[in-house]
């Protein structure tokens, strides 16, 4: 497949892009090499006996789709060694109180 300089001039105004008119054509032989390259396409049998591949095992157990609750917090008990009536209770650090 080929195209023309008014092609890739229509093109152009179509997207609105500036075509240095010096470039113009090796731009028109680059644009027809890729349309030919993919033309190439055309060419590979697509018939259904083609033998697809496919990663993985052919057949995949499905699991039974049971509804469940999920957890989505941890007990206070998790989160830290000691908690008492609400808080959590943590060693003093040495240095930031007034009674020392």
């Amino acid at each position: 497949m080929s195209v023309s300089r008014a092609d890739i001039e229509h093109i152009a105004r179509l997207a609105a892009l500036a075509v240095d008119p010096a470039t113009m054509a090796e731009l028109t032989r680059q644009i027809s090499d890729i349309l030919e390259y993919v033309a190439q396409l055309e060419k590979v049998p697509h018939d259904d006996t083609a033998v697809r591949h496919r990663a993985g095992p052919t057949h995949l157990a499905l699991r039974e789709d049971v509804v469940k609750p999920i957890k989505l917090t941890l007990p206070v008990g998790e989160l830290a060694p000691e908690f008492e009536e609400g808080f959590f209770i943590v060693p003093k650090v040495a240095g930031l109180g007034d009674d020392e």
